[in-house]
């Protein structure tokens, strides 16, 4: 069985760099990023047959861990995905 890009992963949406984003209540440009040390397909949200390479990354805030994938989709245009629950 071949594996969905989709399979994992959930758009949370796409933004000009710097650009506000809530992931689980944060916004990630405000805070340190820590690389997971993986990559990650995943599918463009407004085009699902373009699929991306995306780098794993965790915020500690609060003391809670929050993981999500990140990728420059185009020059300067960021997607965001976090696990799918």
């Amino acid at each position: 069985m071949q594996h969905d890009p989709s399979d994992n992963w959930v758009a949370v949406g796409v933004v000009y760099e710097g650009d506000p984003i809530d992931i689980d209540g944060i916004n990630p440009w405000e805070h340190s990023w820590i690389s997971a040390h993986e990559r990650v397909e995943v599918r463009h949200p407004a085009y699902p047959t373009q699929i991306h390479d995306a780098n794993v990354y965790v915020i500690e805030r609060d003391g809670r861990s929050i993981t999500f994938a990140a990728g420059e989709l185009s020059n300067n245009v960021w997607g965001f995905y976090r696990a799918s629950r």
